[in-house]
């Protein structure tokens, strides 16, 4: 490396090139955009427009199977199957949560992204075409791919987005997923709309409208860079670790940077990336490990997928969309972030894995015991989640360290002194009990 002053700029490219980008933040802007709109966009998205062809979809499970059987569904059965078409999305979030770990390791963080199209694709064409084939297993297998597609992208994007920003912009590019989301599900509502898509017409059009955004990221995505840490410490391609470096910061790289992605590599040097059941027993990552399932099961837990706002007063209505505001620009931006930042690049894929089906199994378990809640408590049924909520405040107030600016390093040193809490304490008796020594005066204690 040139240079020998830890704060020294880098000048672009291998062989000292003039920088060619002049903005600093505007590559990972774009870049930040187009992976977001193949990957939490998507979630918001299918997650509205599930809802606008209710009656339609319903109507046509009914007329299918009188077509196969000669028989009329009771009303409750309409409503199971209705239901499970639903609740199978997040069933097919879980399996996408599965298997981006091994994604993100084979094929790298945006390849990963552009692969994951491949679910999206098939769920649009399996939904286009089940009106024509009479067929509600089509429907079902279109959520369940469509599923999948939002439980690889809602691990790999914000591991992608954590290896690529600086310390200073870390904050910010969190909080583009939450945004991201929140416009997905804007969008979704819009393009549900009687007079778009929202027809008993159109509603096969409606749920494979999510390729659009999908053929979006398939034709910018390419065009930028691979995650720098992934390309210096999973491939060892220093050079093009530079290069990406150069492309997201403009001609801001600097020293300390390359030096703290060269430090995490010679430490994982020789060491395979970890699966989830590794990461359990790890004492190393213990409360690490702890710290992303308590604040990926109470993003879900705290009711904010929960909601019903229908004939609610304006008030309550209005506390239910601060509410959301103030759940969008907080937990539901830096969880997604979190495991980049406290976990290394060898732990790193299996720690979303974990995160990811803790998110995806409380999402479905919210689904399955939300109505009984509502039928049990009544206008009470959002006590529970206030109990989640504090609880997960006092939880975060002591085990989680503050991570803005630090390095991974640094953050894992806090870590240490929960992780190895005991041992430290039975290493410094047993540290004073060596330097005793009987019949003999210590300077310590001489008169």
């Amino acid at each position: 490396m040139p240079g020998d002053k830890e704060l020294k700029s880098l000048p672009c490219g291998p062989d000292g090139l003039d920088c060619i980008f002049e903005g600093n933040a505007r590559i990972l802007a774009l870049t930040v955009c187009s992976a977001a709109i193949g990957g939490t966009l998507q979630y918001g998205y299918n997650i509205a427009i599930i809802n606008a062809p209710t009656i339609y979809v319903q109507k046509f499970i009914n007329e299918t199977f009188q077509e196969r059987w000669g028989a009329e569904l009771q009303v409750y059965q309409v409503t199971l199957i209705w239901t499970f078409i639903v609740s199978i999305f997040s069933l097919g979030g879980l399996a996408g949560a599965l298997i981006a770990g091994p994604m993100a390791i084979y094929f790298g963080r945006k390849k990963s992204l552009l692969l994951n199209n491949v679910f999206l694709l098939l769920s649009s064409v399996l939904a286009v075409f089940s009106r024509a084939a009479r067929s509600v297993e089509m429907i079902i297998l279109a959520r369940f791919l469509v599923g999948i597609n939002a439980g690889v992208s809602m691990n790999i994007q914000p591991m992608y987005f954590g290896e690529s920003a600086p310390k200073h912009l870390r904050g910010a590019v969190s909080i583009s997923s939450a945004v991201f989301t929140a416009f997905g599900v804007v969008l979704g509502q819009v393009v549900g709309l009687r007079e778009i898509l929202g027809s008993e017409s159109c509603w096969p059009y409606l749920l494979a409208s999510n390729a659009v955004p999908g053929f979006i990221q398939l034709l910018t995505l390419p065009w930028f860079p691979e995650s720098p840490r992934y390309l210096l410490i999973d491939k060892g391609d220093k050079e093009a670790c530079i290069n990406a470096l150069c492309r997201f910061r403009g001609c801001d790289v600097l020293h300390s940077e390359i030096e703290e992605i060269q430090q995490e590599q010679a430490a994982a040097l020789g060491i395979k990336a970890k699966g989830p059941l590794e990461l359990f027993t790890d004492q190393s990552v213990r409360w690490q490990l702890l710290s992303v399932m308590v604040i990926s099961s109470a993003m879900q837990l705290c009711g904010n997928d929960s909601h019903t706002v229908s004939e609610m007063p304006y008030l309550s209505m209005t506390c239910v969309f601060a509410y959301i505001l103030s759940f969008g620009t907080g937990p539901a931006g830096v969880t997604g972030i979190l495991p980049t930042e406290i976990f290394s690049q060898t732990a790193r894929p299996a720690a979303y894995m974990i995160a990811g089906s803790m998110m995806w199994l409380n999402l479905f378990l919210m689904g399955m015991v939300f109505p009984f809640l509502v039928r049990g408590f009544g206008q009470f049924c959002f006590l529970p989640f206030c109990a989640v909520c504090l609880l997960s405040a006092v939880f975060i107030g002591l085990v989680l360290p503050e991570t803005k600016g630090k390095s991974l390093p640094a953050i894992a040193e806090e870590y240490d002194k929960l992780n190895f809490r005991g041992q430290e304490l039975q290493l410094s008796v047993s540290t004073q009990l060596a330097q005793y020594q009987p019949s003999k005066v210590l300077s310590s204690t001489s008169l």
